[in-house]
């Protein structure tokens, strides 16, 4: 048996009046997440334990059955992984946005989803005015950057900006939750502080401005930890190998930690306008040669972050009809049986634009296995699935059993 989960990041969400009072989900045209509903099993899965904040590094590891109690370091030091960033001894990582500020409001956590090169130009250009001492910053993709800082104290209050837009900036700086932590975070103020002195006139900036785009004019850190230690995935559930295929760093970062080699796809962007087809077929050949395939599409969550209903039921609809109906017709030619889970991460409602605990519905669907009594796949229909309302290891627990 194989096994692939195709994680569509933010994809439940709530009733939404301008789909009619329903979810995305219920609202788009899902003829493949329908009938693998009616073929599999159903259920739902806690992703955030109690204790912790909805964000999609929580929600993934907790998908792949990992003790967040124990294991979880912070953002920073997974998207470390995949950039090929060491972390030392003594160093904390951090995720550090690129995000826009007007009239001292956070607009939005990206920058207006600023472009790989542009981003790139300008993490270099603070690399070089404020870094190479105790800090250091590594550029990765469009908004999505890391900080390291030497001798850092991860007790912080830290922010996500995905949380706060419309927020005074000032009210939502990095706040030490112990009187250690104070130097930190004092730090960390001051380099957001300085960043924004750097970063409004870079040419960057006003070239985008002049253009009527969003200014990155501001760094955001946050998700303060240090490296790591998640026993592979593979060795845990008695798997050869695993992939994992994301155009987010962070995701690649888990899956690296959690023993799965990454595989990039050229014109992957983490957007609705990401290379579907291409992420598929690299999935499809991925599992010829390993037992365990994770293929996270992240367009759902940034629609939702934009609040924007019709463009996330699109989404859903590009994740039924380009990437599960190639993956459904392609198993039935594979030498060894497929199985395929199908699930968010968390919820992102349109209507708050940011993350929820709420639980995520969930399918398995095994060639063979009686399937339950679920005909259709939203948020309110896997309620009466086999599975229940599953929590911590148990959903990858159920993935891999050999029965």
């Amino acid at each position: 048996m194989k096994y692939i989960i195709v994680l569509g990041d933010g994809m439940a969400d709530e009733p939404i009046a301008e789909l009619g009072n329903k979810t995305p989900l219920q609202a788009a045209d899902t003829p493949i997440m329908d009938w693998l509903a009616s073929h599999g099993r159903c259920g739902r899965l806690n992703t955030v334990p109690e204790g912790f904040e909805p964000g999609s590094e929580i929600a993934n590891m907790s998908v792949l059955g990992y003790d967040l109690y124990k294991v979880f370091e912070g953002r920073g030091s997974l998207e470390a992984a995949s950039m090929g960033v060491n972390i030392e001894p003594g160093e904390m990582a951090m995720r550090c946005n690129l995000i826009c500020i007007e009239n001292g409001v956070i607009k939005n956590h990206s920058a207006g989803h600023i472009s790989n090169e542009e981003a790139s130009e300008l993490i270099d250009y603070l690399q070089k005015e404020l870094g190479g001492n105790d800090v250091n910053f590594f550029p990765g993709v469009s908004y999505r950057h890391l900080l390291k800082l030497k001798g850092g104290d991860k007790r912080l209050k830290c922010t996500p900006p995905h949380d706060v837009p419309g927020t005074p900036a000032n009210e939502v700086m990095i706040k030490a939750l112990v009187p250690e932590a104070q130097k930190t975070a004092d730090r960390l103020n001051e380099l957001i502080v300085k960043s924004q002195e750097l970063l409004c006139n870079h040419p960057v900036n006003l070239k985008r401005k002049a253009e009527g785009k969003d200014m990155a004019n501001s760094i955001w850190p946050w998700s303060p930890g240090y490296k790591p230690q998640m026993k592979p995935i593979t060795q845990q559930y008695g798997l050869r190998n695993g992939v994992v295929i994301s155009a987010v760093d962070l995701i690649k970062g888990i899956g690296i930690y959690a023993g799965l080699r990454s595989i990039d796809v050229e014109g992957a962007t983490g957007l609705y306008d990401t290379n579907y087809e291409g992420k598929t077929e690299a999935a499809i050949e991925a599992l010829k040669d390993n037992d365990f395939v994770y293929l996270h599409i992240e367009a759902s969550d940034e629609a939702g972050h934009e609040g924007n209903a019709l463009l996330k039921k699109k989404t859903v609809e590009f994740l039924d009809h380009r990437v599960l109906k190639r993956l459904v017709e392609a198993s039935q030619e594979m030498d060894e049986p497929l199985t395929i889970a199908l699930l968010p991460d968390h919820p992102t409602p349109c209507r708050i634009r940011t993350h929820t605990a709420a639980p995520v519905p969930f399918i398995i669907y095994k060639p063979g296995k009686e399937p339950d009594n679920v005909q259709t796949y939203d948020e309110f229909s896997v309620e009466e699935g086999y599975y229940g309302l599953l929590s911590q290891d148990e959903f990858i627990k159920e993935l891999f059993k050999k029965d």
